[in-house]
């Protein structure tokens, strides 16, 4: 179970992160490159947790995410918490309530859709939403045209949305390989009405398609610096 420790000035938040598929392991893979920060994950999918095993002490097998399950992880210990289960609203939304019941400061939900959104903010839960417009209601603008959106997590861990640089375009995203080079992860890929999730090395980067990034500020913009000079 996680105890909160007492914080120093200055101390990176401790966050936890509920469910890790895409969207949660790109979060949670770069809370992890800050080594003062603790992080707390979970899933139902033992090799999911396993992984993230490698980076954190706190990470934990469940069986689903009711309350008391939730409490006894030590959870409720965290400042910032993320629940990553848009592809279950049902789940997301009784997640959040047991969060927001157990009295986590602050808990930001990824959302599927307006109406999902709409439901997590009642309930007390900021909202993004990594498949269509990423950090609409935290987001603020950038002072370039090719960063849309953007919204801060923390200090270290920033997440945006951005259209292609022309000069990748027709490139796979292995051979582009943005997280060796500015160390981000791609989230998701939209391209008018389509919105791609697993994106994976084969896939080659269209004009219009727009990238939802995770990494920090100093990555994000030796991006950008990169793509304005193609």
């Amino acid at each position: 179970m996680f105890k909160k420790k007492k914080k120093k000035k200055n101390e990176q938040n401790i966050f936890g992160i509920v469910g890790l598929g895409r969207f949660g392991s790109a979060l949670a893979n770069e809370l992890f490159s800050s080594a003062d920060t603790d992080v707390l994950v979970m899933d139902t999918d033992e090799d999911s947790v396993r992984a993230a095993r490698d980076h954190t002490e706190y990470a934990y097998v469940v069986k689903g995410y009711d309350k008391k399950t939730l409490a006894e992880t030590g959870i409720q210990n965290c400042d910032v918490v993320a629940v990553c289960l848009s592809d279950h609203m049902d789940t997301s939304i009784l997640t959040v309530l047991n969060l927001v019941s157990l009295g986590v400061p602050k808990v930001i939900a990824e959302a599927a859709s307006a109406e999902h959104g709409e439901i997590l903010e009642k309930l007390g839960a900021e909202v993004v939403y990594p498949e269509r417009d990423i950090a609409i209601r935290l987001a603020h603008r950038l002072e370039t045209s090719k960063i849309l959106d953007y919204v801060q997590l923390s200090e270290k861990v920033n997440i945006s949305k951005m259209l292609v640089p022309e000069s990748l375009v027709g490139k796979t995203v292995l051979e582009a390989n943005l997280r060796k080079q500015f160390g981000v992860n791609i989230i998701a890929i939209e391209n008018h009405a389509e919105v791609l999730r697993n994106v994976g090395p084969a896939y080659a980067f269209r004009k219009g398609d727009v990238l939802f990034l995770a990494g920090d500020k100093s990555g994000l913009n030796g991006l950008l610096e990169w793509a304005e000079k193609q």
